[in-house]
């Protein structure tokens, strides 16, 4: 790693999207607060940031969600009630939720595409090479998700994406990309030379069955291309464009996911999400599967 290539620091969080897939649900509660087992969505993107080494995380909001913001907030009042009444591990388990991290918050005023929700977090995030993250996504791995995308900016000084394996009826609902080789010894077939991408496309016309999987980490210099890129279908800027332009003159890399990826953005995601974490939960986790199997028919 070059003396002067500057650390990933921060991190952006997009979270101002209207959870419309989650109503009625969501109709006055965010999202991406809605408990995953027995944390909110978001939290798990926040931990999976403090495990990786992250310092600053950026919610990019929008209206009606107050309750993440409070969620990270200090809670001295809940601490002393929890303490004075003999649950000093509770009181813990409050204090840890923020991790130690500073985190920052700006607004998207109108919901114009993740690549203008990433273009909000430019004054915040500044002249770093930054880690983007989607909080309906919940990634598992001996190493965060994250923390290998890091490692691969250190190592080359470019940007890197991470990308699972799909089922191939499943690639519509994905960008999908075009790889070579990327022939880094030390990431062996799992770090591909990102050449191109394609956004959802039809099954039998996707370049691979890699698909992009919700963590990024970016140079600063994704900023200048999402402020070229022009709004798409339904007035958006899309991410991918920026992603592909920022791959054609400054070259990006791609990392197989070797974990767990849970889509919790829809209902049947989430309900999966919920089942397989709940499953591994050392607390109860044999308890309920003893249950399920009593539901079976």
């Amino acid at each position: 790693m070059s003396s002067e290539r500057k650390r990933v620091r921060k991190a952006v969080l997009p979270v101002a999207g209207l959870g419309t897939r989650f109503l009625p649900a969501t109709k006055a509660m965010p999202k991406e607060m809605l408990p995953v087992v027995d944390k909110p969505l978001i939290q798990y993107a926040v931990e999976e940031c403090i495990a990786s080494g992250i310092e600053n995380v950026i919610f990019v909001t929008g209206r009606r969600k107050s309750a993440i913001e409070d969620h990270f907030d200090f809670a001295p009042e809940l601490e002393h009630f929890l303490e004075d009444h003999g649950k000093p591990e509770l009181a813990q388990m409050v204090r840890d939720i923020s991790g130690g991290i500073h985190f920052s918050y700006t607004r998207q005023n109108e919901a114009l595409g993740l690549g203008h929700a990433v273009l909000t977090a430019r004054e915040l995030v500044g002249d770093e090479p930054f880690a983007v993250l989607l909080g309906d996504v919940i990634m598992e791995s001996p190493v965060p998700a994250t923390r290998a995308l890091i490692e691969i900016y250190e190592a080359t000084g470019q940007g890197a994406i991470t990308v699972q394996e799909v089922p191939r009826e499943e690639l519509q609902f994905y960008g999908v990309i075009s790889s070579s080789p990327g022939k880094i010894a030390r990431w062996g077939d799992s770090v591909l030379r990102l050449n191109d991408m394609v956004e959802k496309p039809k099954p039998d016309e996707a370049p691979s069955n890699l698909g992009v999987s919700g963590r990024y980490v970016l140079p600063p210099e994704i900023f200048d291309y999402l402020d070229q890129t022009k709004p798409g279908a339904g007035g958006e800027i899309q991410l991918t464009d920026g992603l592909r332009a920022l791959a054609a003159k400054e070259g990006l890399w791609a990392h197989v996911h070797q974990g767990k990826t849970h889509d919790a953005g829809n209902k049947l995601g989430f309900l999966k999400a919920t089942v397989e974490l709940a499953l591994k939960n050392p607390k109860f986790g044999s308890e309920f599967r003893r249950y399920l199997k009593t539901l079976e028919l």
